[in-house]
């Protein structure tokens, strides 16, 4: 797929705002970074914690079909107790649910989405969705062309995981979501599957996003350190919004799901990502957390 972006509509109320995106990485605490951020003040968060829309339009990699899963959301709002009008008009999640089944047929709606939710004290809108990390070149020069359209200032948080326990964490994970797939058993048929190892090459997604974005508009974080205060300052910094103190002792989306990593799994893992450890190291140098292997 191509950039080629249609004409769009410009939201005047998003004029002068930061567009901050958080593009992953997978099981890096994005889920703890989204609720974070919509503590801040000046800082409002899609009700839908992750939107999915530019990953939709780039999904040679996507885990499942986010269009699809949009229409099921949709429709698990529509079917609650009471009625569905009065339910629209009070509920958050619902009305964005709305917007992102628009958002299938209308690319207006991505942006009439965040428009809708700003206020005159509105200072940086945020989509998370790690999965945007899975976009590749051509999607984050998409995402670029078509962020342009409005006067806002686009900025891109990528967190990275010592990349055995991230891929660890997502086989976990993956396999308490769907049992069958039971790919804490299959570690060594997962590690031939694209659409898992893509989400652990930082290499190129960071040289994607280093090639498409100004590097003053990107920010590499750690996992390892993300709670640290020196880190969410910087994040605060980042995202034009004055510093709070983090509920670390807070874990969103946890496995739980407990499975110790063996030990031939854990050489497979470290042989197979070798050389994501090298750049990480090349590119990042002592930013690297102690906590990664060696």
């Amino acid at each position: 797929m191509t950039s080629e972006i249609t004409k769009l509509q410009k939201y005047d109320a998003l004029d002068g705002r930061t567009f901050l995106i958080c593009v992953g990485a997978m099981k890096c605490a994005t889920t703890w970074l989204y609720h974070y951020l919509a503590s801040l003040e000046g800082v409002v968060v899609s009700p839908v914690k992750e939107l999915h829309f530019f990953s939709a339009k780039f999904p040679a990699h996507a885990l499942s079909d986010m269009d699809a899963l949009a229409m099921h959301r949709l429709g698990h709002h529509i079917a609650q107790e009471g009625d569905a009008v009065e339910n629209l008009m009070w509920h958050p999640t619902f009305r964005a649910s709305v917007d992102r089944v628009q958002m299938i047929y209308d690319d207006d709606a991505y942006f009439g989405h965040f428009a809708r939710l700003c206020t005159s004290e509105t200072k940086t809108l945020c989509d998370i969705t790690p999965a945007y990390s899975t976009i590749g070149p051509d999607g984050f020069v998409y995402m670029r062309d078509f962020c342009a359209s409005q006067e806002m200032r686009v900025k891109i948080l990528f967190v990275m995981r010592d990349p055995v326990d991230r891929l660890w964490s997502q086989l976990r994970h993956i396999t308490q979501t769907n049992p069958e797939a039971e790919l804490t058993k299959r570690w060594a048929e997962a590690l031939q599957m694209p659409k898992i190892m893509v989400r652990s090459d930082y290499r190129y997604i960071v040289q994607d996003i280093d090639e498409v974005f100004p590097h003053e508009d990107v920010l590499y974080l750690f996992y390892e350190d993300l709670f640290e205060e020196s880190t969410l300052r910087q994040l605060c910094a980042f995202a034009d919004a004055a510093y709070v103190p983090g509920n670390v002792d807070t874990v969103h989306h946890r496995t739980e799901l407990r499975v110790e990593l063996p030990g031939d799994a854990r050489d497979a893992f470290r042989r197979a990502l070798s050389a994501e450890y090298r750049f990480a190291r090349e590119r990042f140098g002592d930013r690297i957390p102690s906590a990664w292997l060696p």
